[in-house]
């Protein structure tokens, strides 16, 4: 899964060289949100809304952002514009959140709106307090969550070994999920890296044939 696109098209050049199955995970309300969608739509990709969400952290927050002091109309109203923004949409994740998906009522409105349009949802993972699972359980909808940050720095040496990371994991698993972002350094270390892992055996597929 790769986060953040909508701000520009700068890196999609290099993402189109990238030959594995991905899925796309687009800011909404950016320049370029829908122009991603439709063509990486239009490639056999798959296209998430990356929503912005409330953190614990005081960090500048995209417009738009579900805080938590909302009421449930707001959220509600929010949530429908962002997803009614942008084409293809199979499923949402959340961007940043760490305070709005600890929260039992913000995330069950969430996932009642999910849940009317057939989405999935993946849990970006950035607090250990998510109520995400329990929720999607009492609700009947299709959840996941990340398994390993590619490139919280980004160093080359780093992402590689992240991906080996996320490989150990698949061994462990059968399965596993990592989230990387539009950056110029995370897609050159794919393009270089995913055919050996191809090579070894490992398969990369689309978000959603990884649904439990």
């Amino acid at each position: 899964v790769l986060d953040d696109w909508g701000y520009n098209l700068d890196t999609v050049d290099l993402l189109n060289e990238i030959n594995i199955p991905l899925t796309i995970s687009v800011l909404p309300e950016l320049r370029y949100s829908q122009k991603i969608a439709r063509d990486q739509a239009a490639k056999g990709r798959q296209i998430i809304l990356h929503l912005p969400m409330e953190p614990y952290e005081k960090l500048p927050l995209e417009q738009s952002t579900i805080l938590t002091s909302m009421d449930n109309n707001q959220i509600r109203r929010i949530i429908n514009t962002h997803l009614n923004s942008i084409p293809y949409l199979k499923g949402v994740s959340n961007h940043m959140g760490s305070k709005a998906t600890s929260d039992r009522r913000v995330m069950r409105i969430l996932f009642e709106e999910l849940k009317k349009r057939n989405l999935y949802f993946l849990d970006s993972f950035v607090s250990p307090k998510t109520v995400a699972k329990e929720v999607a359980k009492e609700l009947g909808l299709s959840w996941i969550r990340r398994d390993v940050f590619l490139d919280n720095k980004l160093e080359k040496e780093y992402i590689k070994g992240q991906l080996l990371k996320l490989k150990s994991k698949a061994d462990i698993q059968g399965q596993a999920v990592g989230i990387g972002h539009a950056r110029r350094l995370t897609l050159q270390v794919l393009k270089e890296t995913t055919p050996e892992f191809k090579k070894q055996g490992y398969r990369f597929v689309l978000l959603s044939e990884l649904l439990p």
